[in-house]
């Protein structure tokens, strides 16, 4: 299919190949061919072939024999060259009738692109130089039953491509290598902090409080204790309980959720690193965030340096600006010498910033942060000393009053991570959550809730600790040089089709297109 179709004459033309496609099934059923295999003994991948001949010259044969197997990509000479692909990459497979009895040569025809088949033969290189397999003996492991788009080009509508994500992994070869990436920076964080004898534990995605971040949380209901839970919308109230329970250094790498918008930076359901490191501070945490970043990249790139979106981030140094001196830097105003709610108020008005939801002259003060400053952060930037009343988790700052000992860590205009000093004091941590219940209470539906067990646990004693939180996805977005937080998460969360759509089959092959 192709996405010059009209919707009509899609859904005919998409149809028919599937009719076709089903009756090529039926053919090999009664030919005895089981269509759908239950394995196939690989011998070989295909970018092993192409490294260990590449040096093979044009026009040789080898007597060196391989198996192989992989989806049909394309078919040239009315089958005599098909390109077979496999997780690592393609060979091309030469089915000859000098090498092939007329009954397999036969069957090539009952096959499609998007059929997964298994080759036997041997490796020889073309007069044009393709590296191939000479192909003895074939066999068909899986039927494909609907048809692929045209080309590797044909399969470019976004919201298909996200919607139907096997599709445009099959298509677009790139979005593979995206997760594989993925993966590495996951198992580079893992290595990186194991190796500093922390440890992971996981902890409840179903939580009967909602805490450690201002979010509105999704609700569930649970059927035997007939009570209400929710997402959790952060693990941090969890690992510090392990803090309090004699663990010094613990993280988690997991699924956070909260019913909040969809953007190119945000989504409902994803991955936040949460690590809680005993009898340290906010000064020490930035020092690690940095050791831990400039891995990753030098492990990724090999450099401290890399491009993304056209820009190259410098990664051997972040800049490290208190959250007033930023706002000076760019605006000229001086939010220390803003004393009321009504300076800060009558300040943010005359820059153009939008207050709503500001109650505190802290949110003001971080409104206009957000509002002017936070987009210019290019290079990577700790912005540190935040407002005390935005802040309801974290220790008051030692030498400033009415700010804490808090960092969030920018680049290329977002926020990636957000750490400080933990608030270790029950008695100022339930006063805190008090005010943030009340707030809840008056209808604010992303304040946090008292979690009376939470300050239990931590009237039992919690050391000094660091802790930090950093955005998975949006840090994988930068390692992947993608411009969507979607381009990251394999499955990213989509408004279903309509009913019908669903059920029907022909329209739900036109979203193919």
């Amino acid at each position: 299919m192709t996405e010059t179709h009209t919707k009509g004459s899609a859904e005919t033309e998409g149809g028919r190949m599937r009719a076709e496609r089903v009756r090529k099934l039926n053919q090999l059923k009664e030919q005895g061919i089981n269509p759908y295999a239950y394995n196939f003994n690989r011998t070989a991948f295909a970018t092993d072939l192409q490294r260990d001949y590449q040096e093979l010259p044009n026009d040789t044969e080898t007597q060196d024999r391989f198996r192989v197997c992989g989806r049909v990509m394309n078919e040239r000479n009315t089958w005599m060259f098909v390109d077979l692909y496999d997780d690592t990459g393609k060979i091309q497979l030469f089915c000859h009738k000098m090498n092939l009895p007329e009954e397999s040569l036969k069957r090539l025809r009952l096959l499609d692109k998007g059929d997964f088949i298994g080759a036997e033969g041997t490796v020889r290189r073309t007069k044009q130089g393709e590296l191939s397999l000479k192909v003895e003996s074939w066999e068909l492991l899986s039927k494909s039953l609907q048809p692929l788009p045209d080309s590797w080009d044909g399969f470019t509508d976004v919201e298909a491509r996200y919607r139907h994500r096997y599709v445009d992994m099959i298509m677009n070869p790139s979005v593979r290598e995206t997760f594989r990436a993925r993966s590495r920076v996951i198992s580079f964080i893992r290595y990186f902090l194991d190796s500093r004898n922390c440890i992971e534990i996981e902890t409840p995605v179903l939580q009967v409080e909602a805490g450690g971040a201002d979010a509105r949380p999704f609700i569930t209901h649970h059927n035997a204790l007939d009570i209400e839970l929710y997402l959790r919308i952060a693990t941090e109230l969890h690992l510090k309980r392990l803090i309090v329970g004699g663990f010094e250094r613990v993280y988690e790498i997991g699924r956070i959720f909260r019913n909040e918008g969809i953007s190119t930076r945000h989504n409902p359901e994803f991955t936040m690193l949460e690590m809680y490191w005993a009898y340290g501070d906010y000064l020490q945490l930035m020092d690690v965030t940095e050791e831990m970043l400039r891995g990753l990249a030098q492990h990724l790139f090999g450099s401290d340096q890399f491009e993304y979106q056209g820009t190259t981030l410098d990664f051997s140094k972040c800049n490290r600006v208190t959250m007033a001196e930023a706002i000076k830097n760019v605006t000229g105003l001086d939010v220390n010498e803003l004393n009321t709610m009504e300076d800060a108020k009558a300040a943010a008005k005359k820059l153009g910033v939008d207050l709503e939801g500001c109650d505190t002259r802290g949110h003001v003060i971080n409104a206009i942060f957000e509002s002017k400053v936070e987009s210019t952060l290019i290079q990577p930037t700790f912005i540190i000393d935040y407002p005390l009343e935005i802040s309801p988790l974290t220790k008051p700052h030692r030498d400033k009053p009415g700010l804490v000992e808090r960092f969030e860590l920018f680049i290329f205009g977002r926020e990636l991570a957000n750490g400080y000093s933990e608030l270790t004091d029950p008695l100022d941590q339930r006063a805190r959550l008090e005010e943030q219940a009340n707030k809840k209470a008056a209808g604010n539906d992303e304040a946090m809730p008292l979690d009376l067990d939470f300050i239990l646990a931590m009237e039992f004693g919690m050391p000094p600790t660091m802790g930090i939180g950093i955005g998975i996805d949006r840090l994988v977005m930068l390692m992947t040089n993608a411009a969507s937080i979607r381009d990251v998460i394999a499955f990213p969360t989509m408004k279903p089709l309509h009913r019908k759509d669903q059920e029907s089959e022909e329209k739900r092959e036109v979203v193919l297109e």
